[in-house]
């Protein structure tokens, strides 16, 4: 009897690490990572170092370039090839651009989800911060602006129900559209 009880209890202990190990890890961000490294070492004019750090967001990428710019793949690669430093952060910016685009869509498609869809907006606002710094500052204020009327669009689940708010499909769209107006050339 007591195996069988100390059988469960580590098994509870270890079910418990494993969802605190998997929960830490969601919040890794690969583009965000990457795009420190390759900024630093094209800064540092290791192109070698800046390529090695592309590398390590190759399925990202890729997927970015099918689904959501088709020219960002490239733009990564004639940057990185001709060690134009400039064009490495133009291409940054995009890919940071398609990774906003695809989550705030993604947020659309979730929007009766109060969690995810709040998740899908925060993190494409970190997006936002890592690269708003490099915008002019109408442009800047504009997408900070529709990103904050995204995130109030998803309304409110309330405690209990006190404060509970419904989403709005039709402000959470035109914020996303015009955070996106916002970020385009």
């Amino acid at each position: 009897m007591m195996r069988v009880f100390y059988a469960l209890l580590i098994s509870l202990f270890v079910a418990g690490q494993a969802h605190a190990y998997s929960y830490a890890a969601a919040g890794k961000e690969p583009l965000i990572d990457a795009r420190e490294a390759m900024l630093k070492a094209a800064l540092e004019g290791n192109f070698e170092a800046a390529q090695n750090a592309a590398g390590e967001i190759s399925e990202e990428l890729t997927y970015l370039t099918k689904d959501y710019d088709s020219g960002l793949s490239e733009a990564f690669e004639n940057a990185l090839a001709s060690q134009d430093t400039p064009a490495l952060s133009a291409a940054i910016n995009r890919a940071f651009i398609a990774e906003i685009t695809r989550r705030l869509q993604a947020g659309a498609k979730n929007l009766n989800d109060y969690q995810t869809a709040k998740v899908l907006v925060v993190k494409s606002k970190r997006f936002f911060d890592s690269m708003a710094g490099e915008l002019p500052g109408e442009k800047r204020q504009a997408a900070d602006e529709a990103l904050r009327q995204a995130l109030e669009a998803i309304g409110n689940p309330g405690v209990f129900g006190v404060g509970k708010r419904e989403p709005d499909l039709a402000a959470y769209n035109t914020a996303v559209e015009a955070t996106l107006n916002a970020l385009a050339n």
